[in-house]
C-alpha cells in the first residue's frame, strides 16, 4: 500500500510509538512523549493555519478565503483550500489538546498528515483491550481515540473510538446498538464552531464510559462463537460481492480475483486462530478493505484513510459487511 504521507526529502509528517511507520517513513519512538513533543516529531507544530482573502469571479472577496499555512519543512506558505466566510481555523495544537483533554491526558500512539497537509490525524491509546474468546482463540483488539480534521473544509473536527485488531492492524469500526439507541462511536464539530467548551459533550457522546466498546465486545463474542464451514464462508462472500452474471468488462475475472484474495486472507496467518467462525469471515472481509483493495480512482490516500479509521465510505462498507455476515451466518 502506498503511504501518501506528507513528505519532504527523507522526512515525513508522521510519528509512531513502538510501531514501524508506513514504508519506514517518519519517526518511531520507544517511549511515550508529551503532546507537544508528538506534534514536533510529526512535523505538525507551528503551521500557523490562517485565512487569506481570495478573488473569485463574480464573488466578493468577503465570501471566500484561502486556508494557508507555513510549511513545516521549508518555511514556505502553502495554500490548503478555499472555504467560506463562516469557517473557523483550528490549529493542529488545538486538535491535539482537544484529544488530550478528552482522556485527561493519554499516550499518543500516532500522529501525521496526508493529502499535502490538508488532513491531520492523531491517535491516543485507550486503556482497554478486548479479548475475543479469551479461553480459546484469544483474538485481541486494541482500542484508540482517534482525532482528525482537515484544513480545506472537507472534514469536520472529529473524535472517534476506534477498535483495531492487533494481528493485522485493520480497523473494525462498526455501528452498534445500545438498548435501542446507537452507542456513539464518534463526535463531530463543524468548522463553523469552536472546540472550546465541547470536551464534556464529546466525552458523553463518545461513551468514554465504554458503552460502545461494551456493545462491540458483545457482538464480537457472539460472532466468534458462531461456527461456519468453507461453504458458508463462500456464501457470505457471495452475498457481500454477488457473482456477476456476465464477464462484461472483465467483471467475472475481477470477482474471481477478489474471491481468491479473500480466501487467501481467510486461510492465511492473520485469520489462523479465528477461521471457521463468523468473526473470522468478518475480519477477512474487512482486512481486504483496509489492506488489499485497489484505491478509489487510483488515490492511495483513500486506502490509508480507511486503514486509519476515518474514511466514511469504508466504514459504511464495513457496516454492510457486518450486517451480511450476521444475516447469513446466523440464518
Amino acid at each position: 500500500m502506498a503511504h501518501m504521507l506528507e513528505q519532504y526529502g527523507d522526512m515525513a509528517s508522521f510519528a509512531s510509538l513502538r510501531e514501524p511507520a508506513w514504508h519506514g517513513l517518519g519517526t518511531v519512538i520507544d517511549e511515550a512523549v508529551s503532546t507537544q513533543e508528538m506534534l514536533d516529531l510529526a512535523h505538525l507544530s507551528g503551521w500557523n493555519v490562517r485565512l487569506e482573502a481570495v478573488d473569485l469571479p463574480g464573488r466578493s472577496h468577503r465570501d471566500y478565503f484561502a486556508t494557508v499555512r507555513t510549511n513545516p519543512f521549508d518555511g514556505e506558505t502553502d495554500v490548503l483550500g478555499v472555504v467560506g466566510e463562516r469557517y473557523k481555523v483550528l490549529q493542529n495544537e488545538e486538535l491535539f489538546t482537544f484529544g488530550d483533554a478528552l482522556l485527561d491526558g493519554g499516550r499518543w500512539e500516532t500522529a501525521g498528515s496526508i493529502k499535502n497537509g490538508t488532513v491531520v490525524f492523531g491517535s491516543l491509546a485507550l486503556e482497554r483491550q478486548i479479548d475475543v474468546d479469551p479461553q480459546g482463540s484469544a483474538d485481541k483488539v486494541n482500542t484508540y481515540l482517534l482525532v482528525h480534521t482537515s484544513h480545506d473544509g472537507s472534514l469536520a473536527i472529529q473524535a472517534s473510538v476506534t477498535p483495531v485488531r492487533v494481528v493485522c492492524q485493520n480497523t473494525l469500526n462498526m455501528a452498534v446498538g445500545y438498548k435501542g439507541k446507537g452507542a456513539k462511536q464518534s463526535f463531530r464539530i463543524r468548522h463553523t464552531q469552536t472546540v472550546q467548551g465541547k470536551v464534556q459533550a464529546a466525552r458523553e457522546a463518545l461513551g468514554i464510559a465504554h458503552k460502545y466498546l461494551d456493545e462491540f465486545d458483545k457482538i464480537a463474542q457472539e460472532m466468534i462463537a458462531k461456527e461456519i464451514n468453507d461453504q458458508l464462508f463462500f456464501d457470505i462472500v457471495n452475498a457481500v460481492y454477488p457473482k456477476p452474471e456476465e464477464n462484461a468488462k472483465g467483471a467475472l475475472t475481477k470477482w474471481e480475483n477478489k474471491v481468491d484474495v479473500l480466501n487467501d486472507i481467510y486461510n492465511g496467518p492473520t485469520c489462523v486462530n479465528i477461521k471457521g467462525t463468523a468473526w473470522g469471515a468478518y475480519n477477512a472481509l474487512t482486512e481486504r478493505l483496509d489492506w488489499y483493495r485497489n484505491p478509489r480512482g487510483g488515490n492511495a490516500e483513500s486506502v490509508l484513510a480507511a486503514a486509519s479509521g476515518f474514511d466514511p465510505a469504508t466504514t459504511t462498507a464495513k457496516n454492510n459487511i457486518l450486517h451480511v455476515v450476521k444475516e447469513v451466518a446466523f440464518a
